[in-house]
């Protein structure tokens, strides 16, 4: 009999359908080893040496490991080929060998890896099975006694400096101070309204760009946080003056004076990595860095897609060819390059540059849609992404014909349009959405046209948008903070703390949020710092690569971080802000205000504590119910996931994840109104 240790009870279920009977899969169910809740856990005086113990609630769990291997002639570790993975395997190993009665020193232990959980994938991994990798092991070790050491030895001095209950993170504390300096950019922004004009020409809306020889099209260039962004307007801020101009372009005349056409390639995108799949699947279907990875946990459990954390970009030659024949097959011989794509990984991790994500089996996606779909509609719409970028991947660019035209009117007004005709699809014919351009009608150079219409349209400046998921996730890739596996994990983190809240998908800082934020920032201007924050996590990479020993990396942190932490204890407090309210305290008359405790918004007595007068926070909008004309107020879910709902529930159970959607159901509902009174 042999042994397998995995970590989760799908993950066996599934490999059970490619081993024998001579096999016995075993889930840990994730770490059985941790370092303890209820003190550091980290011995700074002697190497910073964890002092891990087993997870309390794993005994039954270790004790059916242990049991298992009394019987099994070998015992083979297939957790996840990444740092964690290593780690688990690596503690597994240990506790079994804490087992005098399985003699485990004596026993044929192996580890193994693969990236998809397949036939062919088990049986490959089974030949090759080698040792542990203590590189990797070293390398999660070193991030969970880095992330504990900042975690505990920070969190008291918030508890004596900002508000008792409070805790930082090494690289969530980052991730809110892009947030926070965001906010911040955005309330010094000041708008700044201006007018495009826009003239329609067979059909067509050309902009406005020249007026008398001088170009319209204005940019200014704002800085951010280590960064900055452009906003681009037009110089026609006087609306006198585009009254006066729109009557007279209505009535010129308008001469095509350049028909510019030149033919581009369009290629496909690598196939997805960790966080290229959280953003996309954050752009299209609104989903959390934590949803996303949940899906595709499943999707990789169940055996339909690859590993799903990874940086890499690169596709095996095996499915490489498999997806160039099922391409040729479907679409024909000129929907694939004369050559295989390949892609490079930026990855400075050569131990963890797996795959990329992609689908485990390439045939029709509807041959999938029915078991996948059984999993949950969400599951299915995750892996047709998946699906589709992999096979793009792999196909003919797309060609185009991209269109620019000209317009003139007697060299007083120039106008512009730009448009592309599709010459031939290529990768497009399985990824469509990767195409918006518009189709132009053929416009002649001479072509002589009167305007079918002209009209102003009034714009705004607008400041930098605030995060979501997918640029907060693209912003922490870019400046290499975090790595694929902790992008999720960091968001959730600065969301469960209430330091920041999500409003219509974006993250705002709460007062808390801002209060810790800035008293990090002040006080310990190193650890939250992007580029030192970066320069640790490539440390970290180093580590796994085995070019770094952790104990030194972590030793060059401590010092200083130690010096910094006795300093600090001299420090201010920081005041909360709290929210003004116009509401008055009903039992001694002053202002109520909002604050935030651990389980969210409340409303209190300003003068705390000498009136200690409470009561629930129900945030408001000023939208009508369509169903029952009531307020429609804030709510959130049993997990914290915000949505508006109607403020007489349970009488009346109108709900909707977003304001537009109520704004859309009252728009319809008054159009049906005014149909029916017609």
């Amino acid at each position: 009999m042999n042994l397998v240790v995995v970590e989760s009870p799908t993950k066996a279920r599934t490999i059970s359908k490619y081993l024998g009977a001579d096999y016995e899969i075993k889930a840990s169910m994730g770490h059985i080893m941790d370092l303890p809740k209820s003190k550091l856990g980290v011995d700074v005086e002697h190497d910073f040496i964890p002092q891990y113990e087993l997870v309390a609630d794993k005994k039954n769990i270790i004790s059916e490991l242990k049991n298992a291997a009394k019987g099994a002639d070998k015992i083979i570790l297939a957790t996840d080929p990444d740092r964690e993975g290593e780690a688990i395997a690596s503690h597994v190993r240990d506790v079994l060998a804490q087992n005098q009665k399985s003699k485990i020193k004596n026993q044929n232990l192996q580890r193994i890896v693969f990236h998809e959980i397949t036939k062919e994938a088990i049986e490959e991994a089974l030949k090759n099975p080698r040792d542990i990798d203590k590189n990797l092991v070293d390398a999660q070790t070193a991030r969970r006694v880095l992330d504990r050491l900042v975690g505990y030895k920070l969190s008291p001095i918030l508890w004596r400096k900002v508000r008792r209950g409070l805790s930082a993170g090494r690289v969530q504390s980052v991730a809110l101070r892009l947030i926070v300096e965001r906010e911040r950019e955005i309330e010094k922004f000041k708008k700044e309204k201006y007018f495009t004009i826009s003239i329609v020409l067979k059909g067509i809306d050309f902009e406005l760009v020249e007026v008398n020889g001088q170009k319209l099209e204005t940019q200014e260039k704002f800085n951010l946080y280590d960064g900055e962004y452009r906003v681009t307007k037009t110089s026609i801020t006087d609306p006198q003056l585009v009254q006066n101009l729109v009557p007279d372009i209505k009535n010129s005349q308008f001469l095509i004076s350049e028909v510019l056409k030149k033919e581009t390639r369009r290629y496909p995108s690598p196939p997805f990595t960790t966080s290229t799949l959280q953003i996309d699947a954050s752009r299209r279907f609104g989903f959390s860095g934590k949803r996303t990875m949940s899906l595709a946990q499943k999707l990789y459990e169940e055996g339909y897609i690859t590993y799903h954390r990874t940086d890499s970009v690169v596709i095996g030659k095996g499915a490489m060819f498999a997806i160039r024949e099922y391409v040729e097959k479907e679409f024909g011989k000129k929907y694939i390059p004369q050559n295989p794509r390949f892609y490079k990984t930026k990855s400075k991790v050569a131990q963890e540059a797996h795959e990329a994500i992609r689908p485990t089996a390439v045939g029709p996606i509807s041959n999938f849609k029915f078991q996948i779909s059984n999993l949950g509609r969400d599951h299915f719409r995750l892996y047709d992404i998946i699906w589709r970028r992999a096979v793009a991947s792999q196909m003919a660019e797309a060609v185009l014909e991209s269109t620019t035209v000209m317009a003139d009117s007697d060299s007083k007004y120039k106008a512009k349009a730009n448009g592309s005709i599709l010459i031939f699809d290529g990768y497009l014919k399985v990824n469509p959405q990767a195409l918006s351009d518009t189709v132009l009608p053929d416009f002649k150079q001479g072509e002589k046209l009167k305007p079918e219409d002209a009209k102003e349209i009034e714009h705004e400046t607008l400041p930098p948008p605030r995060y979501n998921d997918a640029s907060l996730i693209a912003t922490l890739e870019e400046k290499g903070i975090g790595r694929p596996s902790t992008y999720a994990a960091i968001i959730e983190t600065i969301g469960h703390r209430m330091y920041v809240e999500r409003q219509e998908g974006h993250f705002v800082p709460t007062p808390v949020g801002v209060a810790v934020n800035d008293f990090l920032v002040k006080n310990f201007s190193s650890i939250d710092d992007i580029p030192f924050t970066a320069q640790m996590e490539d440390s970290l990479d180093m580590i796994a690569n085995g070019q770094e020993a952790w104990v030194p990396v972590i030793k060059s942190f401590y010092e200083p971080f130690s010096n910094t932490l006795e300093k600090v204890e001299g420090a201010e407090r920081v005041k909360i802000e709290v929210e003004q309210t116009k509401e008055l305290c009903p039992e001694c008359q002053s202002p109520l205000v909002i604050r935030i405790g651990r389980f969210g918004k409340f409303m209190s007595c300003s003068t705390f504590p000498k009136c200690r007068f409470t009561k629930p926070f129900v945030e408001e909008t000023n939208l009508i119910c369509p169903k029952d004309r009531g307020k429609i107020i804030l709510k959130k879910t049993r997990k914290g996931r915000r949505f508006y709902g109607c403020s007489n529930y349970p009488k009346c159970d109108f709900a909707a994840w977003k304001l537009e959607d109520i704004k859309k159901s009252s728009q319809e509902k008054q159009e049906v109104k005014q149909l029916k009174s017609v």
